[in-house]
């Protein structure tokens, strides 16, 4: 099953292609983050920010709170270690 699992934006990987490398729950991959950077404004704000993260792409802000409060459930769920694992083979 595929799932938008949140994760936070740590640093700017390439500006031209609007990549950043992300953290999932101690998995870090490199997405695209053109669906959640503001126009006019540097790439270098995004970093901090809590997303929803789903086939490279983030794809939603969210904030701190919902993102624990997702992460947990999908924790409880059993969901979150096949991701974590999918996404650690192919980073």
């Amino acid at each position: 099953m595929c799932l938008g699992i949140p994760g936070q934006i740590v640093r700017i990987t390439n500006v031209e292609r609007k990549l950043a490398m992300v953290d999932v729950s101690g998995v870090q991959r490199e997405v695209n983050i053109a669906c959640v950077s503001e126009d006019g404004s540097p790439l270098e704000d995004c970093v901090g920010y809590w997303v929803l993260v789903h086939v490279g792409f983030a794809m939603s802000r969210i904030d701190e709170s919902e993102a624990a409060t997702t992460l947990r459930v999908l924790n409880e769920l059993g969901e979150i270690q096949q991701e974590l694992a999918a996404m650690s083979a192919t980073a």
